[in-house]
């Protein structure tokens, strides 16, 4: 995924709302949420209705610029997965291709390992959502453009018979 604007398709939600709704069902999550690099909510699933989730993404978004300022500091390109254990819930944060963060918030009901071990198959499958995303939008573009151009109406013979 490159630095472009994120496209939604509607198809696409779905199948990411999928993908979300079985990680909080199967790790025995809080809250899942994914929030985009910029700070973005794209949608969350669980408990948050006590939770100002504009807020948590927004600070979730600084928290991996953060840490991609200290792997860089470190000499890694960056840290994909970062864990905070406080007394009552934990987050796990996990980074989907380049520009996408998967949040989990999670209690003693579940473990880190089991939340790991879901995340890493959700993630795969995020992924492989997120490539169709930018091919569709990559797609669009392209017809578009070839839409907007004043040549598009023009084919290889009108341009033959110019020249005969």
């Amino acid at each position: 995924m490159n630095g472009s604007n994120l496209v939604v398709y509607e198809d696409e939600f779905k199948k990411i709302d999928e993908e979300l709704n079985n990680l909080h069902r199967q790790a025995n999550a809080k809250v899942v949420f994914l929030v985009d690099k910029s700070g973005q909510l794209i949608s969350s699933v669980g408990a948050t209705h006590d939770l100002d989730t504009t807020s948590l993404a927004s600070l979730t978004a600084g928290n991996i610029a953060a840490t991609g300022s200290i792997a860089k500091i470190l000499g890694e390109q960056e840290f994909t997965i970062l864990f905070h254990e406080g007394e009552k819930d934990n987050l796990h944060i996990s980074l989907v291709g380049e520009r996408i963060i998967l949040v989990v918030i999670f209690d003693q009901r579940t473990s880190i390992g089991l939340v790991r071990l879901r995340v890493k198959k959700v993630t795969e499958n995020l992924e492989k959502i997120f490539e169709e995303m930018t091919q569709k939008a990559e797609q669009e573009k392209l017809e578009s453009k070839l839409e907007d151009s004043p040549f598009a109406e023009i084919s290889d013979e009108d341009i033959e018979k110019l020249f005969m």
